[in-house]
């Protein structure tokens, strides 16, 4: 069986590259017949005729070549389907491993926090030591204002029943706590920024700004909040409840517009100077900068300009939000406001028919503007400030 195989291999040898391979597929066919029919089928090649051999050499060629041909498109065919099919995968083993690596580095990251913790709590400690009386000044004055904003907004707020004595108290307590202050660092002339003129300290300092800026405001605050408490210390009928909140508002926008302007030209100072050793390039960068800084500051004004003109119409205009209730109004409504759920004291009627005490919805709208019951909207704007409250903002610029 081999020899025969071996015969009929033989003139296959001198063929083309393509038949070549085409005959060891046949040979490899062949063979493999060879090998399930090696029990007791045997099959004499030796007898077919030279003719009859080369014919069937020939159709066996051909039909191997068309079965290696079939066989390799039908193995590209199915390493193509097996790649598209594992291509997801691959795609997501790549986000899996971007991922991964994002991981990677923020725990880099948090291990590199970690070690570094101990030397930013020493250099962090050493930067408050060198300003710790800043910061502790600041902390005081925080809370001063934030214990006498809050004083004074209850007195309002009790009208007629407010404390003489306590209104008196926060007035010295804020006047003493700003001459103290200015007493304590009398050396650096810090009360010459009040009117707009240089305190003695170095104005190319930024933290040295940071103080004279923030230092001012609070006491501008505080002259603020001590004008309210004279307020509140004048008697009832030379100055009605409603007139105080009007008053109040009017304090508290000529406060902010004055304090919009006070830092204007400390950092206009700190803007402009570079030391000694200044060039021209950085002396034309600070002038760029504070001329830049002055338009900022111009468009800030026209917009504060126009919240004081409607706070002076509100002020001069004193709009009305009812009309004065009859008795037979309020004995229709048990003669209560359902606010101080009291007896009416000089009634309104609102546009929706409701009414309460004159000094009741006033409190209201200072904060509202619709009905405590219907919620119809009665004002079309609120307020602010009528309640005695200061604007705890910073006007650090």
């Amino acid at each position: 069986m081999q020899a025969s195989s071996s015969q009929m291999h033989s003139p296959l040898g001198a063929a083309s590259s393509e038949d070549a391979s085409a005959s060891q597929c046949v040979h490899t066919r062949l063979t493999e017949g060879s090998c399930l029919h090696s029990g007791d089928v045997h099959i004499q090649i030796n007898s077919i005729p030279k003719e009859f051999d080369e014919n069937l050499s020939s159709r066996n060629v051909r039909s191997g070549v068309h079965a290696c041909t079939h066989g390799c498109v039908h193995s590209r065919l199915r390493n193509h389907s097996h790649n598209e099919t594992r291509q997801p995968d691959d795609t997501s083993m790549e986000s899996g491993d971007h991922g991964g690596s994002s991981f990677s580095e923020f725990r880099y990251l948090f291990k590199w926090l970690q070690k570094s913790l101990p030397y930013i709590l020493i250099l962090s400690v050493k930067l408050v030591m060198q300003h710790v009386t800043g910061i502790s000044l600041g902390i005081g004055l925080l809370t001063t204002f934030m214990y006498a904003n809050k004083s004074i907004v209850n007195q309002v707020f009790l009208r007629e029943r407010c404390s003489k004595i306590q209104c008196a108290w926060l007035l010295v307590f804020l006047a003493g706590s700003s001459v103290l202050l200015y007493y304590t660092f009398h050396s650096q002339s810090l009360y010459h920024s009040l009117i707009f003129l240089n305190p003695t300290l170095d104005p190319s300092s930024f933290w040295e700004v940071l103080w004279i800026v923030g230092i001012t405001d609070f006491i501008l605050k505080f002259l603020c909040m001590s004008l309210k408490c004279l307020l509140l210390l004048v008697p009832s009928f030379i100055t009605p409840f409603k007139s105080k909140g009007y008053w109040y508002m009017l304090l508290e926008e000529l406060c902010q517009y004055y304090r919009t302007f006070v830092p204007i030209p400390v950092w206009f100072r700190y803007l402009i100077s570079y030391g000694e050793f200044a060039n021209i390039t950085r002396r034309s960068l600070g002038i760029l900068l504070a001329l830049l800084y002055l338009i900022l500051k111009l468009l800030d004004f026209f917009g504060h300009l126009r919240n004081f003109r409607r706070v002076l119409q509100i002020f001069f205009t004193r709009p009305s939000y009812g009309v004065a209730a009859s008795k037979r109004q309020c004995s229709d409504v048990d003669d209560m406001c359902s606010i101080c759920q009291a007896e009416f004291q000089k009634p309104i009627l609102l546009i929706c028919q409701h009414i309460f005490c004159e000094e009741c919805i006033t409190l209201w709208f200072n904060r509202e503007k619709s009905c405590p019951l219907c919620r119809t909207v009665i004002s079309d704007h609120i307020n602010r400030w009528k309640d005695g409250a200061t604007s705890s903002h910073l006007q650090i610029y």
